[in-house]
């Protein structure tokens, strides 16, 4: 079914349940990544561990030869933002490493994406990254992961899609002012609607924006809401490859992402394990039990 004048694809539960199913592969893999990574390793033997998860799973990989796209996954290291191919590169202590994964089961898609600090003995969560990593870094990864909660909290209860963004940037705006740091929302590349396709409309703004509102939340609505963040301006540029795009002052990025489905009593977030329990619980939301409507 579509919504006819955003022509918003709205799903039927039969269909969030397969992409849940679809969700769970992307988590998966998402999970193996992060506990294989280690210094020394490359970028492309990271595609490998997310290739063989969702191989094993029977699912597809959304990324893999989509508008040419070479590989399973997006690996973007320290200034690349997005879109970064997988390849020689070799990962160091210290890194801020983004990987963003999609799959597909049964023609129906699941996207996400993780930022995480590289430490000796592996992938470091931002409350963890002690003597040794930079505090901003950590800032940084915490503060865009924060903000896509928040913009999953807003969801529950908006009436436009608008809403999603301005909590994004409200919350983005909150660190900056606590840490007395420069964070830049990038704006060039935006959330998105998914289901039987990898991006569909409607485009998910991560900041605030004048006039348009977006169209109504509605039941069935499937988005992938994805902020981007930055140390620096908000200002990119795409490299020679035409994907990996870049800070264009050369500060980091960090990169988060889940896939959330609007249900008529609330969000379930299918890309995360828990459905969001515990990423909206700081928010008081608390996500639909699937379960339950079957």
């Amino acid at each position: 079914m579509f919504l006819s004048r955003e022509k918003v694809e709205l799903k039927s539960l039969d269909q969030v349940l397969l992409m849940r199913r679809a969700g769970l592969v992307v988590a998966d893999a998402l999970a193996a990544v992060r506990a294989a990574a280690r210094p020394g390793m490359t970028t492309a033997d990271l595609d490998a561990v997310a290739a063989g998860v969702i191989r094993d799973a029977g699912a597809s990989p959304s990324f893999l030869g989509y508008h040419g796209f070479p590989a399973t996954i997006c690996t973007s290291v320290n200034d690349e933002v997005v879109h970064g191919i997988p390849g020689a590169r070799v990962l160091g202590v210290g890194d801020v490493v983004s990987v963003d994964c999609g799959a597909i089961v049964e023609g129906w898609h699941g996207d996400s994406a993780v930022s995480f600090l590289l430490g000796a003995e592996g992938a470091v969560d931002p409350e963890e990254a002690g003597e040794g990593f930079d505090p901003a870094d950590a800032l940084l990864v915490r503060a865009t992961r924060t903000s896509m909660w928040a913009g999953i909290a807003a969801l529950a209860s908006a009436r436009r899609v608008g809403e999603v963004g301005d909590a994004v940037e409200a919350a983005v705006e909150l660190a900056a002012d606590l840490h007395d740091v420069t964070l830049g929302i990038v704006e060039e590349y935006t959330g998105h609607g998914i289901g039987s396709a990898m991006h569909q409309p409607p485009d998910v703004l991560n900041f605030r924006a004048s006039g348009d509102r977006g169209p109504r939340v509605r039941t069935g609505m499937c988005l992938a809401i994805e902020p981007m963040v930055t140390l620096g301006t908000a200002e990119t540029r795409v490299l020679a490859d035409d994907w990996t795009v870049v800070t264009a002052d050369g500060s980091r990025a960090a990169h988060w992402e889940h896939s959330v489905a609007v249900l008529e009593s609330g969000v379930a977030v299918l890309t995360a394990p828990d459905l969001g329990a515990a990423g909206l619980a700081p928010f008081g939301v608390t996500p639909v039990a699937l379960d339950a409507l079957v």
